[in-house]
């Protein structure tokens, strides 16, 4: 019996906070496939901010490591002071992706869908509103577009829907 306790442990997911930005993202999106599919739409809404939030961690991480000499502690605390989806887009990412932000298409769709997952989720969670499944689908799949939109910029074609679960 020794064997399969030992190829349980091997299979034990890595801790949370050892993970990399993907491997939160695709944990935050496969909790909200539950949430939504007990419908629980609040949390839902949450969860894909969430998600759309690590996202932008990932896009932020991944831009500044290419384009600046800052070591990761200090991104970090970019990321704090940014505080939130909106601010992450804003203030660390658009202006560092993009030469002409006013022109491009895809700053403007990211700030757009930034903006709307944003203020439905400071709703839920700062007004305590509580939101009905079509709201969640809607928030859902506005959070899927920003996720695979943003990601999509360093890893072409990516597909959160389609990620493997073990990675």
């Amino acid at each position: 019996m020794a064997d399969s306790s030992e190829a349980h442990r091997a299979k034990r997911k890595k801790p949370y906070n050892e993970r990399s930005d993907l491997e939160k993202l695709q944990s935050q999106w496969n909790k909200l496939s539950g949430l939504h599919l007990r419908e629980e739409p609040s949390a839902a809404i949450v969860r894909c901010s969430t998600a759309a939030e690590i996202a932008a961690n990932y896009a932020i991480r991944h831009e500044w490591a290419r384009q600046t000499e800052f070591d990761a502690a200090i991104v970090d605390q970019f990321l704090l002071w940014a505080n939130g989806l909106r601010g992450k887009i804003d203030r660390l990412f658009v202006p560092i992706y993009f030469a002409h932000p006013k022109k491009s298409k895809t700053a403007k769709a990211l700030i757009a869908s930034a903006e709307k997952i944003n203020k439905v989720r400071n709703e839920v969670v700062h007004q305590g509103r509580f939101s009905n499944q079509g709201e969640a689908e809607e928030i859902i799949a506005e959070a899927k577009r920003f996720i695979d939109m943003i990601v999509s910029l360093s890893v072409p074609g990516f597909d959160i829907r389609d990620r493997k679960r073990s990675e």
